[in-house]
């Protein structure tokens, strides 16, 4: 008798450790209300006819019981029915705006706020594309799209210089200057006079883009562009009957023939050459060619322009509503500073980073003076030959302000030739350093109708060189601003800092105080 053999039990499975969701689970009368509650909120809600439908097919479906401990319903949040039909209403309640009425409202809004506005809606950027007045073009495609004219129809100031390159703006490299700046490539000419030229688009791509803007953009007042051609001129002169203010890079004599189509120009300002950038030509051709064709002039600015005295002269005699000229980095003929005694209107006088003023200036007799000048501005001139310095002086020796900035050469005797000017008012010198106390009060002194003045960073001019004489006329002074030295600028926050003894080799332990 064979007995077999006996199995052994199975041992008993190891438990494992219960886990979050098995926990969660275990508890779901919180969860069944919740669930319940739901029901009844879709329950409630109004009845589409689809909804209707499946009510009808559950009728005799029995609705889930509720219990005793249940929640009031008006303390959960209400979910939608995902089966409702929201009537159709005007979301936008400025439709019934007109566009009239709403550009009225936004244009209340300050600047800030039209980026923001644009982001509205479709209806919205359109009317806030007609609030803009002022646009700096960067690339030339959007102007030649026509989407610059489209987006923009009411610009009245308009700058293309920066968009006639075609650089990459993504460059890390950026050429600037006092009258433009421009992006540049990694393989760029290493000849700066050419490299303007070649990065700038063709004449007619620029002057086609003109075309576009002056037909989109008929209220236009002011304008700048470089490399345009006298067809691009002719464009705006012909669209932009309101067009009041232009300015021309790379300017020449033929460009200059389309200004005079500008009947209403008032301010002008053209860029002839610019040492290292690029050249181009403005003569006595060019300046009596816009003098006879823009007789309503009340602004001219000359940088990098040729010309002599028959050309300064032609604008004295035909632009009689003439009243500021500005003269800048000029590369006049001998002689030319007699023709400004023609303009009889002028009233404000600017040279700026001029290297001579007029080395010929001929005779006093011959010189003449400009009757009816106020302002004469020199800044970052070089001073140093006393002929052409004195003739100016006498030129402009009706004068009531005089503002001499950073002008090299301006010592005591050349200052003194300006002892004609006798009607200065107010003196502003800046930068002055080669003028002394002494020289400053031979001038000042003889001038009887002086009554404001300011010295800034004139480092020879000293405090304790001050005369009796003098510091009695500064007492009578209605405006006196007085810092000739340096430290003066220093604010007063600074007062008692002690410098620290970490780089005693290369710095003395001092006490800073404010005069």
């Amino acid at each position: 008798m064979s007995f077999a053999p006996e199995k052994p039990e199975n041992p008993s499975p190891k438990k494992r450790p219960p886990s979050w969701s098995d926990l969660w689970l275990k508890n779901t009368k919180p969860l069944k209300h919740v669930i319940f509650t739901m029901q009844l909120q879709s329950l409630s809600s109004p009845i589409t006819p689809t909804t209707k439908n499946n009510s009808n097919n559950n009728k005799n479906t029995k609705s889930p019981k509720i219990p005793k401990t249940q929640i009031p319903i008006s303390n959960f949040p209400k979910f939608p029915n995902p089966n409702f039909n929201y009537p159709k209403s005007e979301s936008d309640p400025t439709r019934k705006l007109s566009d009239q009425t709403l550009l009225q409202i936004l244009s209340k809004l300050p600047d800030s706020n039209h980026n923001s506005i644009s982001l509205v809606c479709k209806r919205w950027l359109n009317l806030q594309g007609r609030l803009v007045r002022s646009l700096k073009l960067l690339s030339w495609h959007f102007l030649e799209s026509g989407r610059l004219v489209f987006r923009f129809p009411n610009l009245t100031h308009v700058d293309l210089v920066s968009g006639c390159f075609f650089s990459p703006r993504n460059s890390g490299i950026l050429l600037t200057n006092r009258v433009f700046s421009m992006h540049l490539g990694s393989g760029f000419s290493t000849k700066w006079n050419e490299l303007c030229e070649d990065s700038l688009f063709p004449v007619e791509v620029i002057d086609r883009g003109l075309k576009m803007l002056a037909c989109g953009c008929p209220n236009l007042r002011k304008v700048s562009v470089i490399g345009a051609s006298e067809l691009g001129v002719l464009s705006l002169a012909e669209e932009c009957m309101t067009l009041q203010e232009l300015e021309l890079h790379m300017c020449n004599d033929d460009v200059l023939r389309g200004i005079a189509a500008c009947t209403n120009l008032q301010v002008l300002r053209l860029v002839g050459n610019v040492d290292g950038f690029y050249g181009s030509l403005v003569s006595d051709i060019g300046l009596t060619i816009l003098a006879q064709g823009c007789k309503r002039l009340v602004k001219l600015e000359l940088y990098g322009c040729e010309g002599s005295f028959d050309g300064i002269k032609a604008i004295g005699q035909c632009c009689q509503m003439l009243e500021e000229l500005s003269i800048c980095d000029h590369r006049m003929d001998d002689g030319w500073l007699a023709g400004l005694s023609y303009c009889e209107n002028l009233k404000t006088l600017r040279f700026q980073s001029c290297k001579r003023i007029d080395p010929s200036p001929g005779p006093e007799d011959y010189l003449g003076c400009c009757p009816a000048l106020e302002r004469l501005h020199l800044h970052k001139c070089h001073l140093r030959d006393k002929k052409s310095v004195g003739a100016m002086f006498m030129l402009c020796m009706a004068v009531r302000e005089m503002v001499l900035q950073d002008c090299w050469g301006l010592d005591n005797d050349m200052f003194s030739l300006a002892s004609c000017c006798r009607r200065v008012e107010f003196l502003s010198l800046e930068g002055c350093s080669l003028l002394t106390t002494e020289g400053l009060e031979s001038v000042i002194l003889s001038w009887k109708e002086l009554q404001s003045l300011r010295v800034e960073s004139c480092k020879n001019i000293k405090d304790s060189e001050i005369s009796p004489s003098l510091s009695t006329m500064f007492s009578v002074f209605k405006e006196l601003q007085w810092r000739p030295d340096t430290k003066s600028l220093r604010p007063s926050s600074v007062l008692g800092i002690v410098m620290g003894k970490k780089g005693g080799k290369f710095f003395k332990r001092e006490r800073l105080f404010v005069h």
